[in-house]
């Protein structure tokens, strides 16, 4: 008979999972980077990396807290989001939509990323893993922050270009 899974388990697999996202998001961030036509949009995506890079070192620590060496498990919800992403890359290569579609990619990862993050802190709260919560706290503060960051672009410049060619 099989083990009984427990929330300990579900946290560490779901941990897992944000660990693989964060290093496949690490390597598509400079190929968004060299699509974007904009200096900001550009900058943005780099940005971003840096800032991924430390999601990952606090990742990292949060593996260590729980007592567990830090390795990802495959996640198709990132790959299929990284992939469409990669698919607007292409279709819609130097079109005034691109822009908007970059943004579009790069919110659903972000949205992605703020679902793990939040039930995280809440699972790690009923752990007792008081060490681990400030962690997964600036990580889940900083996707939020990107995601306000890509709204705003989104409301002004791309929709203003992407509209244009309709």
């Amino acid at each position: 008979m099989a083990t009984e899974k427990t929330l300990d388990d579900l946290f560490l697999d779901t941990l897992k999972d944000i660990y693989y996202a964060e290093r496949q998001i690490l390597k598509a961030l400079p190929k968004m980077a060299r699509a974007a036509q904009s200096e900001e949009g550009k900058a943005g995506f780099l940005r971003h990396r840096e800032e991924t890079e430390g999601q990952i070192e606090r990742l990292q620590q949060v593996f260590e807290i729980f007592g567990k060496a830090a390795r990802g498990k495959t996640c198709e919800a990132i790959q299929g989001i990284i992939a469409e992403g990669e698919e607007i890359m292409e279709d819609y290569k130097a079109s005034p939509a691109l822009h908007a579609g970059l943004i579009s990619s790069a919110r659903a990862v972000e949205h992605y990323e703020i679902a793990r993050y939040g039930t995280l802190i809440a699972w790690a709260k009923q752990l007792g893993l008081k060490d681990a919560i400030p962690l997964l706290e600036q990580n889940l503060a900083e996707e939020i922050a990107t995601d306000k960051k890509l709204t705003k672009l989104g409301e002004t410049s791309a929709n203003a270009k992407g509209s244009k060619a309709a």
